[in-house]
């Protein structure tokens, strides 16, 4: 992988936000949440697909605070416009595990 700079890191813009409304979305080539995450007054609520089924109920994630990229374009994903992309790790078996912060801190905080 090659070196990036401070600069080119600082375009990534990663916020904290908070999970308040998880959908189904049958429609997804693999199971997925339709997450809404509130970010604060600055950036608001944003839409993300997230292949996280395997680890997360429905009532594991609302409440949740989650880090996501909010400064990609959005993407369409089948019939949903994913406006930010939710951050995890594969675990062993390939499934996702959420990016998280250690405690809640304010919504909208950037990562630095």
């Amino acid at each position: 992988m090659s070196e990036i700079s401070f600069d080119d890191f600082m375009k990534v813009d990663i916020r904290v936000g908070r999970i308040v409304e998880v959908s189904d979305f049958p429609e997804a080539r693999k199971p997925a949440w339709k997450l809404r995450i509130d970010f604060g007054d600055e950036i608001g609520v944003k839409k993300s697909s997230a292949q996280i089924t395997e680890n997360y109920s429905r009532e594991d994630l609302m409440g949740r605070q989650v880090i996501a990229v909010v400064n990609f374009p959005p993407r369409q994903i089948g019939p949903f416009m994913s406006e930010v992309l939710t951050l995890g790790f594969d675990d062993d078996n390939g499934n996702v595990v959420l990016a998280a912060v250690e405690r809640d801190v304010p919504l909208g905080k950037r990562l630095h």
